[in-house]
């Protein structure tokens, strides 16, 4: 990533209905998503001027809202096509885009039921959410402090801003101990998932991934298991306990950000990244790319 602030950067941005100069995309201090988390977004990625799987990522946006208490303004198709016009206007053809949206600023305090609901949509210039070098090697994870929270304390299936509070926590404190990621355990002690990805492990050509009761059913996670098993491989979605991390043979992670990302290592717990590994990073970077329609 560009050590350029975000706010500092040229462009465009969608927002609340108009395009506007990517400096004039402001909002006060006192909003309330702020504040209380009244926030929701989305990460997406365009390869060859298409964003990929636009339509989940639009209606998760709005179903993430409604978890939230609040509705967005606008359709999905109306969102699909703000998204478009961003990656137009901005000259991309190959960018991630972040539509987020949130409370506005009428009231402060814990209720906000009559402040005005925001919509902005970015986009910018994104490679890899990990380093080239040691995504290929396969990157090295942490184990973090923090859990993923009981749904029945938190809207746990929404991507809701405030859920990544203890993922920043929890990637920052692996960072400092020279890893690229955390892994976290839900309440019960089961594996989850990563910091801002899906995780996945491979014993005997067998994939095995958490059961997601507890946390975010990633887009690219669904992507990845449709594609598997399109190979012919067979996948598990289960609970997997820690003790079972040593039988695995590969570990890879998936998202927008992370695509799919071989792991090397899990806090002294290490995999090879093999042939399965392979075959699916490779299956998905074929599948993200435009299709050409028939005549």
């Amino acid at each position: 990533m560009s050590a350029e602030p975000f706010d500092k950067r040229d462009g465009w941005m969608w927002y609340d209905g108009a395009m506007v100069p990517w400096n004039d995309a402001k909002i006060h201090v006192l909003t309330h998503g702020l504040h209380y988390g009244s926030c929701v977004f989305e990460g997406e990625r365009a390869y060859g001027g298409e964003i990929f799987k636009l339509d989940e990522h639009s209606a998760r946006l709005k179903e993430s809202a409604r978890l939230l208490d609040f509705e967005i303004p606008y359709s999905v198709a109306e969102i699909n096509a703000a998204c478009r016009e961003v990656l137009v206007k901005n000259s991309f053809t190959d960018a991630y885009l972040r539509p987020v949206a949130w409370r506005g600023s009428e009231m402060m305090g814990v209720s906000g039921q009559q402040n005005k609901i925001h919509l902005a949509i970015a986009a910018w210039q994104w490679p890899s959410y990990f380093d080239p070098e040691e995504r290929l090697k396969g990157i090295r994870i942490g184990n973090a402090k923090y859990r993923r929270p009981d749904p029945q304390t938190a809207p746990s299936t929404s991507k809701a801003a405030g859920l990544y509070m203890i993922c920043t926590i929890s990637k920052h404190a692996a960072e400092r101990a020279g890893f690229a990621d955390a892994l976290m355990l839900d309440w019960r002690g089961y594996v989850a998932e990563c910091t801002g990805a899906n995780i996945f492990f491979v014993k005997d050509g067998v994939i095995h991934t958490p059961l997601a009761d507890a946390f975010l059913n990633g887009i690219t996670r669904q992507t990845v298991i449709e594609l598997a098993k399109r190979r012919g491989f067979e996948v598990q979605e289960r609970r997997i306990t820690p003790d079972e991390l040593p039988g695995f043979q590969e570990c890879f992670i998936s998202g927008t950000a992370a695509e799919v990302t071989p792991v090397s290592e899990i806090d002294g717990i290490h995999f090879q990244p093999g042939q399965v590994t392979k075959t699916l990073f490779e299956d998905y970077m074929a599948e993200v790319q435009p299709k050409k329609k028939a005549a």
